[in-house]
């Protein structure tokens, strides 16, 4: 549930901090930039919560196979 949070944060912040910079009257195509950047930070946040989470765990990525025999 955290990385829903820090997502939707890191979307507003980064389209919150685009609004200041582009410059007034906006065309459809700023709108469009801004909200692409804001998602690809959301989703760069998702990724980081997620990959630091499995790897803070001790068996990392792989897992290992227990023995059968």
């Amino acid at each position: 549930m955290l990385f829903v949070f820090a997502a939707a944060a890191a979307f507003a912040f980064v389209a919150g901090g685009l609004m200041l910079l582009f410059p007034g009257p906006r065309r459809d195509t700023d709108y469009l930039v801004i909200g692409t950047l804001a998602t690809f930070a959301s989703l760069m946040t998702i990724f980081v919560v997620v990959i630091t989470g499995v790897f803070r765990q001790n068996e990392g990525v792989f897992f290992k196979r227990r023995n059968l025999t």
